[in-house]
Protein backbone atom coordinates (compact mmCIF):
# COMPACT_ATOMS: atom_id res chain seq x y z
CA UNK A 1 0.00 0.00 0.00
CA UNK A 2 1.60 3.42 -0.59
CA UNK A 3 1.89 6.40 1.31
CA UNK A 4 -1.37 8.23 2.26
CA UNK A 5 -0.34 11.63 2.46
CA UNK A 6 -2.54 14.07 4.83
CA UNK A 7 -1.24 17.30 3.28
CA UNK A 8 0.39 18.53 0.57
CA UNK A 9 3.27 20.60 3.20
CA UNK A 10 3.68 16.76 4.74
CA UNK A 11 4.59 15.37 0.91
CA UNK A 12 6.73 18.28 0.18
CA UNK A 13 9.08 18.14 3.61
CA UNK A 14 9.21 14.15 3.18
CA UNK A 15 10.71 14.50 -0.34
CA UNK A 16 12.82 16.95 0.88
CA UNK A 17 13.39 14.88 3.71
CA UNK A 18 14.60 11.86 1.58
CA UNK A 19 16.44 13.72 -0.95
CA UNK A 20 19.10 14.90 2.15
CA UNK A 21 19.22 12.27 4.10
CA UNK A 22 20.26 10.50 0.63
CA UNK A 23 22.87 13.04 0.12
CA UNK A 24 24.35 12.41 3.51
CA UNK A 25 23.83 8.51 4.62
CA UNK A 26 23.80 7.31 1.00
CA UNK A 27 22.52 3.49 1.06
CA UNK A 28 21.93 3.30 5.09
CA UNK A 29 18.54 4.74 4.42
CA UNK A 30 15.56 2.82 4.32
CA UNK A 31 11.97 3.31 3.19
CA UNK A 32 8.73 1.91 4.84
CA UNK A 33 6.76 1.62 1.67
CA UNK A 34 3.53 2.67 3.65
CA UNK A 35 4.58 5.04 5.88
CA UNK A 36 6.20 8.48 5.59
CA UNK A 37 9.06 7.49 7.43
CA UNK A 38 12.73 6.71 6.23
CA UNK A 39 15.54 4.40 8.88
CA UNK A 40 18.66 5.14 9.29
CA UNK A 41 21.06 3.03 11.50
CA UNK A 42 24.92 3.72 13.10
CA UNK A 43 26.84 0.84 15.78
CA UNK A 44 23.96 -0.14 17.80
CA UNK A 45 21.67 2.45 17.61
CA UNK A 46 18.46 2.90 14.69
CA UNK A 47 16.23 5.68 14.01
CA UNK A 48 13.26 6.57 12.13
CA UNK A 49 12.43 9.35 10.59
CA UNK A 50 8.66 10.36 10.52
CA UNK A 51 7.18 13.44 8.47
CA UNK A 52 3.37 14.17 10.11
CA UNK A 53 1.45 17.40 8.53
CA UNK A 54 1.25 19.95 10.94
CA UNK A 55 -1.86 22.20 10.34
CA UNK A 56 -3.06 23.12 7.46
CA UNK A 57 0.45 24.62 5.77
CA UNK A 58 3.16 22.95 7.47
CA UNK A 59 4.86 19.75 8.33
CA UNK A 60 7.21 18.35 11.20
CA UNK A 61 10.00 16.01 11.22
CA UNK A 62 10.94 13.75 14.08
CA UNK A 63 13.45 11.68 14.77
CA UNK A 64 13.32 9.11 16.88
CA UNK A 65 15.47 6.09 18.66
CA UNK A 66 14.56 3.58 20.17
CA UNK A 67 17.08 2.96 22.82
CA UNK A 68 16.29 0.70 25.44
CA UNK A 69 13.36 -1.89 25.18
CA UNK A 70 11.75 -4.68 27.69
CA UNK A 71 12.91 -2.28 30.86
CA UNK A 72 11.34 -1.67 34.19
CA UNK A 73 10.33 1.35 35.08
CA UNK A 74 11.69 2.35 38.12
CA UNK A 75 11.86 5.42 40.06
CA UNK A 76 16.27 5.44 39.62
CA UNK A 77 15.06 5.07 35.66
CA UNK A 78 13.41 8.09 35.69
CA UNK A 79 15.21 10.33 37.41
CA UNK A 80 18.34 8.84 35.21
CA UNK A 81 16.23 9.72 32.11
CA UNK A 82 14.60 13.43 33.71
CA UNK A 83 17.95 14.25 34.70
CA UNK A 84 19.75 13.45 31.10
CA UNK A 85 17.34 15.81 29.48
CA UNK A 86 18.79 18.95 31.15
CA UNK A 87 21.69 17.71 29.72
CA UNK A 88 20.64 17.53 26.09
CA UNK A 89 20.86 20.03 23.42
CA UNK A 90 19.23 18.52 20.65
CA UNK A 91 15.86 16.16 21.89
CA UNK A 92 15.20 14.54 24.77
CA UNK A 93 14.54 11.16 26.26
CA UNK A 94 10.60 9.72 26.21
CA UNK A 95 8.78 6.48 27.36
CA UNK A 96 6.31 4.85 24.68
CA UNK A 97 2.89 3.31 25.85
CA UNK A 98 4.79 0.02 26.47
CA UNK A 99 7.58 2.14 28.79
CA UNK A 100 10.33 1.41 26.51
CA UNK A 101 12.93 4.05 26.33
CA UNK A 102 13.28 6.00 23.14
CA UNK A 103 15.23 9.52 22.72
CA UNK A 104 13.60 12.15 19.82
CA UNK A 105 13.88 14.89 17.97
CA UNK A 106 10.93 17.22 16.08
CA UNK A 107 12.33 20.19 14.02
CA UNK A 108 9.57 22.19 11.76
CA UNK A 109 9.50 20.78 7.88
CA UNK A 110 8.75 23.82 6.16
CA UNK A 111 12.33 25.58 7.46
CA UNK A 112 14.26 22.31 7.72
CA UNK A 113 18.19 22.64 5.49
CA UNK A 114 20.09 19.64 5.50
CA UNK A 115 22.43 20.77 8.02
CA UNK A 116 19.96 20.91 10.38
CA UNK A 117 18.33 17.70 9.30
CA UNK A 118 21.91 15.95 9.74
CA UNK A 119 22.50 17.53 12.93
CA UNK A 120 18.90 16.22 14.13
CA UNK A 121 19.83 12.75 13.29
CA UNK A 122 23.63 12.62 13.95
CA UNK A 123 22.83 13.77 17.45
CA UNK A 124 19.62 11.10 18.02
CA UNK A 125 21.81 8.30 16.50
CA UNK A 126 24.89 9.31 18.91
CA UNK A 127 22.88 9.30 22.38
CA UNK A 128 20.71 6.09 21.46
CA UNK A 129 24.32 4.59 20.26
CA UNK A 130 25.67 6.42 23.62
CA UNK A 131 22.92 5.63 26.18
CA UNK A 132 21.82 2.08 25.37
CA UNK A 133 24.72 0.47 26.79
CA UNK A 134 24.55 2.53 29.80
CA UNK A 135 20.81 2.01 30.34
CA UNK A 136 20.97 -1.61 30.05
CA UNK A 137 23.93 -2.21 32.27
CA UNK A 138 22.09 -0.16 34.98
CA UNK A 139 18.62 -1.06 34.43
CA UNK A 140 18.50 -3.95 32.26
CA UNK A 141 16.24 -4.22 28.65
CA UNK A 142 17.48 -4.97 25.19
CA UNK A 143 19.24 -2.29 23.26
CA UNK A 144 18.31 -2.27 19.60
CA UNK A 145 21.00 -4.00 18.06
CA UNK A 146 19.67 -7.00 19.99
CA UNK A 147 16.15 -6.85 19.16
CA UNK A 148 15.34 -9.09 16.12
CA UNK A 149 13.49 -7.76 13.39
CA UNK A 150 13.72 -3.95 12.16
CA UNK A 151 13.12 -0.68 13.59
CA UNK A 152 9.58 0.21 14.35
CA UNK A 153 8.41 3.01 12.98
CA UNK A 154 7.41 6.00 15.00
Amino acid sequence: MPIQWQSDPQQKTYEKADSYLKEIFGEMVNHFPDAPAMAVSKGTAFCTVAVYPWGDDDASITVRSYVVTGVEKTPDLMEFLLKENAKMRFGAFGLDDENDVFFEHTIVGSSCDKTELRASVLAVLSTADTYDDQIVQRFGGLRAVDRAGKPAAT
